[in-house]
């Protein structure tokens, strides 16, 4: 084995590792950084390196694909599949096909190819992308409405199989002439979303199942986990299933079932995550020479824009307008549409398959993949703040530890930092409200572990340390949040000076706060307003606003408002 190849690899995820840090202060998505870096080591670049082992890449891909869908899959709560399960799966499987429509429309046009040619382009980056949306979503502080949160993480996790249909169609009639290719493509699809589905629910099950059965060293747990996942993955590949939708759904079984050492296992798999993404993004970038994208840089630009602009905002209006999403939320939706890896590694079947104009295809599929990342990953987070669609964090804890004691049952030691404004002045720790079948095992303040009492003082700057188990931790969260909270975000600010029960009828809040709602009859309760104004899927943060009062979902459970804020201004209503 060459050691300057070890020693370059090695090399280029230091580099992309030390300036990551450049990702948040300068807007930019870290997977940009990781994709130039990779073409900066290139044969264009200072690296000079020369790389076109497409099988390689390939094979590495789906393995950093599915490792990235795990992790995502596991930190998807099933509870949101109750709100972005329909809209997220019409934007999988009709948007995707519309969005290959229109795409493929531009690129008929501005690069002048074969209709069939332009069909491909336009499957290949059809679909947004897992790594992507999760990175961005779960990597920068943003806690954005279930609605909105839910649709964009399922739809990312699911649409690859629809996106992998219409490629292999594509390459198929290509390559064939068309000889019984559609009635092929229709039996790949059919088996990629059934295989799949079922496959990667059942999996799920088993691997839970298994974790729970054995006792390991902890540290064993989550290699377990990522082991069983990427066989999961590989055996529904090998039975004609996408492999993609399997080790997605497994983590979402995996992640919402009591697992023994999940924190431990979260934990280790964020670390993977990361390391897949950087091997997957270098990798992918060594692939290109950015002398390969100028002489289509500016057909290419034009299919980006419109994709961005056009295609996209098109495709999700025409898609999610009967699920109650309300204009702001739809155009958050419309742009994150963003382009990743998937694009990338679809880009290599015509490749593999030997088509004339594959070199083009690719190179086209990576520059929008290029534009879409610096276009909306870096506008991403400012913009869901300009459309108010981020809403009040629980507070998670510092570190989760699980006690792994049979005597302690799924009880784990949680630590909680205390800061923000409801710190600054001590309070008693005997007067904090904390759930049942909890306890404080210390306090830590300047490297020293203080004896917990009920006459010990804590103030910010403080870490709580708590014996807990999951089941508490939102309420926990609330009582020790560890988060500083901006102004805006503020309970108060957020929600209202007031909070009402969801059954409180709108007749009772009309005579205690002296308050006339002439366009609802009196006997509605708060819980019914949201429902008709949400066609059934209320979630935190939704608003109704009846004249000088704005009503906003503070608590919900089961499609059901159980805790209403009430501000008494005026808002603008979306």
């Amino acid at each position: 084995m060459d050691p300057t190849l070890t020693l370059v690899g090695a090399l280029m995820i230091v580099i992309s590792i030390v300036l990551s840090p450049l990702s948040s202060r300068v807007g930019m998505p870290v997977l940009l950084i990781f994709l130039v870096v990779g073409m900066m080591m290139g044969k264009d670049g200072p690296g000079g390196i020369e790389f076109d082992d497409f099988q390689l890449s390939f094979l590495v891909a789906n393995l950093a694909l599915g490792v990235i869908l795990l992790d995502g899959g596991m930190r998807t709560r099933a509870e949101t599949f109750r709100v972005g399960l329909k809209p997220a799966l019409v934007l999988a499987t009709f948007g995707v096909a519309m969005t290959a429509l229109g795409a493929a429309f531009v690129a008929w046009l501005v690069f002048d190819l074969h209709w069939m040619t332009a069909l491909l382009i336009g499957s290949i980056i059809s679909s947004t992308d897992a790594a992507a949306v999760f990175s961005l979503l779960q990597g920068r502080g943003l806690h954005l409405n279930e609605r909105v949160s839910a649709t964009l993480e399922i739809e990312s996790g699911s649409n690859d199989p629809m996106a992998i249909f219409l490629t292999l169609m594509m390459v198929t009639l290509i390559t064939s002439g068309g000889e019984h290719a559609v009635q092929d493509s229709l039996i790949l699809l059919i088996k990629q979303f059934s295989i799949g589905g079922v496959g990667g629910i059942v999996g799920g099950f088993l691997i839970a199942e298994l974790a729970n059965r054995i006792r390991l060293t902890p540290s064993l747990y989550p290699l377990l986990v990522v082991a069983a996942g990427i066989l999961v993955f590989s055996a529904i590949n090998a039975l004609g299933g996408s492999g993609f939708l399997a080790i997605y759904l497994c983590g979402v079984v995996i992640g919402n079932r009591q697992v023994r050492m999940m924190p431990m296992i979260l934990q280790v798999h964020d670390g993977l995550a990361w390391l897949a993404q950087l091997c997957l993004f270098l990798i992918l970038g060594l692939l290109v020479n950015p002398s390969d994208l100028l002489p289509l840089a500016g057909s290419g630009l034009i299919l980006a824009l419109a994709l961005i602009f056009v295609i996209r905002p098109l495709t999700v209006l025409l898609t999610l307008w009967p699920f109650g999403f309300n204009r702001r939320e739809l155009g958050f939706i419309s742009w994150v549409g963003l382009r990743g890896a998937v694009p990338i590694v679809l880009a290599l079947f015509p490749i593999i398959a030997g088509l004339p104009e594959a070199q083009l295809v690719f190179h086209a599929a990576f520059f929008i993949v290029l534009v879409s990342l610096l276009v909306q990953g870096t506008t991403l987070t400012p913009l869901a703040r300009k459309l108010r669609l981020e809403i009040p964090a629980n507070g998670e804890p510092f570190r989760r530890l699980p006690l792994d004691a049979p005597a302690a049952g799924d009880h784990e030691l949680m630590l909680f930092p205390l800061r923000g404004e409801n710190w600054e002045t001590p309070r008693l720790l005997g007067q904090l409200r904390f759930p049942e079948n909890t306890a404080v095992a210390g306090v830590f303040r300047n490297r020293v572990c203080l004896q917990p009492n009920a006459d010990l003082e804590v103030s910010s700057g403080d870490m709580v340390a708590m014996f807990a188990t999951p089941s508490v931790l939102k309420e926990l969260g609330k009582s020790l949040s560890g988060r500083h909270t901006p102004k805006y975000l503020a309970d108060r600010a957020f929600f209202g000076d007031f909070v009402l029960n969801g059954d409180a009828l709108l007749g009772d809040v009309e005579q205690v706060y002296g308050i006339e709602f002439n366009e609802l009859p009196p006997e509605l309760s708060l819980a019914e307003c949201f429902a008709r104004r949400t066609k059934g899927h209320p979630v935190v943060g939704d608003t109704v606003v009846l004249g000088p009062v704005t009503l906003v979902a503070r608590a919900t459970e089961a499609d059901q408002v159980t805790k209403v804020g009430l501000k008494m201004d005026k808002s603008q209503n979306a």
